[in-house]
């Protein structure tokens, strides 16, 4: 069956010419009964149908007992039953031609493996009928340029809902709720909001995207509890920035463990918060700490594009009337490593040519004279024209709350700059944020939230299309011994040390191609971790003491792990490096491939010193990364030592990343730890590697 086109798809998601409200309440104070009312008092114009089959007349109007005896086939359906009731509904919309449905009840997957198989029935009706399901767990759907207020959201009771411009998708429909009365009280606007709960079809990605050429959206607001469909919502990121129209997010679980895989590093340092904010990054969606930054921060990201986004730390200029308020803005960018630039000697010049007196600093202290007009205006002036700065906060004091108009005056006027402008209002002055939001100044109550919308707007990175081949076929999920791993380095172009293969067993031990000293290890595809179980005997430095390191590797496997056999060890050459690193890809179930470049050795989880990009990347990327690892500070030169090949690490990331375009090779997670970085123009060399297929 053919789904809807994203067209169509929004028009009967957002803007419905006929609704079915399936389980509809006769009282509108309650939960079922929500709907009706709420669509009624924000005067819906299209045709709406009660659903009960227990009353004719519902809230006054004409109830229908069933969507089979409608005289039409509605464009959506809110189902309002309880949970046992949802499949049966379902089935009767889809049967009767729906395009699209919502379910408010919970209990699918969220409620052990009976609701999983119920979630997993509603996506199968989908994949048959063709009509798309959102929720379950849905408190429905907002669209206030359309009066469509269908939903079970109490918020939404309150009168003069705020329009504007903004599309709020959410997995929490308590937030939708929040987030408006919120925007209320800081003058922001919406122009829908949905709720999508457990993404059972559709998700936040699709939805979104069916939405980006609507003229009366410019900016998206997300808040997430997790990543799922990421394929769909990489997608949207990348129409949202082809089109200029910022994205924002919220998502739970920084404080979560990570999410450790079984066998590799590359798990336990990337957990599924590290791999989901590495997403967004990649995505160029912004994502925020607080939520003042959520609702706040939107302004100043349409004026921050993507292109001077560019992941990086932006050099900030601070003007202010109040050194108190200044400071504190200060420090919140100093915590999220954001500098705030002090003016050069020139801007200094400037500065005081335009008649602004003020003393040497970081901070650009206007104190008393800053609240004249022609003050404040003049530093604005000079600061948002001064090359050596990305983006201005102007600072206001108490002058914001008894002469508003007066303090902000300046900062309103400045307003149509190329760069940047944010501005931090110390006292509370509702009116005078009033006045920025109305000009479209990105403005905050507090340091918190300005510091952390400045970072998140330049944390983002040009969003890139996903490089994946379609039709990839997983394999057995098995993991590679070691040898066969580097069989996959060879096709990827990544050197190794070469590797010789013993049988463990052997009475006598064959001449070795390679220069003594050497190290060994045991070759077995279920030991991941060698060293954990005395599986590995360095600087062996001929052939008796490699047949005692034999010998004790036997010894020590068998004990450590018992009822493993011994079968192959491996002799690799010593190798001289100036330090090492660990390169990690993982294949992402919600958000598709990643690579990780760490500081390498036993000692990588405990330092968790790493940086994450989506796979693949180039070789700018793989650069960018290594700026990122402290530890690889040392590998550059540092204080006079020794530089190392940081181009080759470079280049070994790289080509690991292209796991994710292999088409007859579908790798799960694949490590190099360590890859021994040797001297500048030597190269790096692995000298261990994990490979396991999907």
């Amino acid at each position: 069956m053919n789904q809807l086109t994203p067209e169509a798809l929004r028009r009967a998601l957002l803007e419905p010419g006929s609704l079915a409200l399936v389980g509809a309440s006769d009282d509108a104070a309650k939960t079922a009964g929500r709907p009706l009312h709420f669509l009624r008092s924000a005067g819906f114009k299209g045709t709406i149908y009660p659903i009960n089959p227990n009353r004719e007349i519902v809230q006054g109007e004409r109830a229908w007992p069933s969507v089979a005896s409608l005289p039409e086939a509605p464009d959506h359906a809110y189902i309002l039953v309880p949970t046992e009731g949802v499949m049966a509904a379902v089935e009767e919309c889809a049967a009767r031609g729906v395009k699209v449905v919502t379910i408010l009840a919970s209990g699918f997957s969220e409620a052990g493996h009976e609701g999983a198989e119920r979630e997993q029935r509603l996506r199968d009706i989908s994949a048959r009928s063709g009509m798309r399901i959102l929720g379950p767990s849905s408190l429905g759907v907002v669209n206030l340029h359309q009066q469509l207020v269908l939903t079970a959201n109490a918020a939404f009771a309150e009168p003069g809902l705020p329009k504007g411009k903004i599309f709020v998708a959410s997995h929490s429909g308590s937030m939708i709720g929040a987030l408006v009365s919120r925007g209320i009280a800081r003058g922001v606007g919406f122009a829908g909001l949905v709720s999508v709960g457990n993404e059972a079809d559709l998700g936040i990605g699709e939805i979104c995207a069916a939405t980006l050429d609507d003229p009366n959206i410019d900016g998206y607001m997300l808040f997430l509890e997790t990543i799922r469909k990421g394929e769909d919502l990489r997608a949207f990121a990348l129409g949202a920035a082809a089109r200029g129209k910022p994205v924002i997010a919220y998502k739970l679980g920084r404080s979560s463990a990570a999410a450790e895989l079984a066998v590799s590093h590359t798990g336990a340092l990337a957990g599924e918060d590290d791999v989901a904010d590495t997403f967004l990054r990649d995505c160029g969606i912004a994502r925020v700490e607080t939520l003042e930054a959520l609702i706040e921060g939107l302004p100043l990201l349409r004026k921050t594009p993507l292109a001077s986004a560019h992941g990086g730390r932006p050099r900030v200029g601070v003007v202010t009337t109040t050194g108190g308020g200044a400071a504190m803005v200060v420090d919140q960018l100093g915590v999220r490593n954001v500098d705030v630039q002090e003016p050069s000697p020139e801007t200094f010049a400037r500065l005081a040519a335009a008649g602004v007196k003020v003393s040497p600093g970081r901070i650009v202290d206007l104190t008393l004279a800053g609240t004249r007009y022609e003050v404040m205006k003049g530093a604005l002036d000079v600061l948002l024209s001064a090359p050596e700065f990305d983006l201005v906060v102007a600072v206001a004091g108490s002058s914001a709350r008894y002469h508003p108009n007066l303090a902000v005056r300046p900062v309103i006027d400045s307003a149509s700059s190329a760069k940047p402008l944010a501005a931090f209002v110390v006292p509370e002055a509702q009116e005078a944020l009033a006045l920025l939001t109305a000009a479209g100044v990105a403005n905050f109550r507090t340091p918190e939230a300005c510091a952390d919308a400045i970072a998140s707007a330049f944390s983002r990175r040009v969003p890139k299309a996903a490089a994946l081949h379609a039709g990839r076929v997983a394999g057995d999920g098995r993991m590679l011994d070691e040898l066969e791993a580097y069989g996959v380095l060879d096709r990827l172009g990544v050197p190794h040390a070469p590797a010789i293969a013993i049988d463990a067993n052997a009475a006598v031990l064959p001449d070795l191609p390679v220069s003594y000293p050497v190290v060994a290890k045991v070759l077995s595809a279920e030991i991941a971790h060698k060293t954990d179980v005395g599986g590995v005997v360095l600087g062996v430095r001929d052939a008796e003491g490699l047949m005692r390191a034999v010998a004790e590797i036997r010894d020590n496997v068998t004990r450590r792990r018992p009822g493993t056999v011994v079968e192959k060890v491996i002799a690799q050459p010593m190798v001289e490096s100036i330090g090492e690193v660990l390169i990690g890809y993982r294949l992402d179930a919600q958000v598709g491939p990643v690579v990780m470049l760490a500081a390498g050795g036993v000692l990588t989880e405990i330092y968790r010193d790493r940086s994450l990009r989506l796979a693949p990347v180039d070789l700018a990327t793989a650069k960018d990364m290594i700026a990122e690892v402290k530890a690889l500070e040392a590998l550059a030169g540092y204080r006079g030592k020794p530089a190392g090949d940081l181009d080759a690490v470079a280049q070994a990331i790289v080509a690991l990343s292209q796991l994710a375009c292999t088409e007859d090779l579908v790798v799960a997670e694949a490590e190099i730890n360590p890859l021994l970085v040797r001297r500048a123009g030597q190269g790096v060399v692995a000298v261990d590697a994990l490979v396991r297929l999907a």
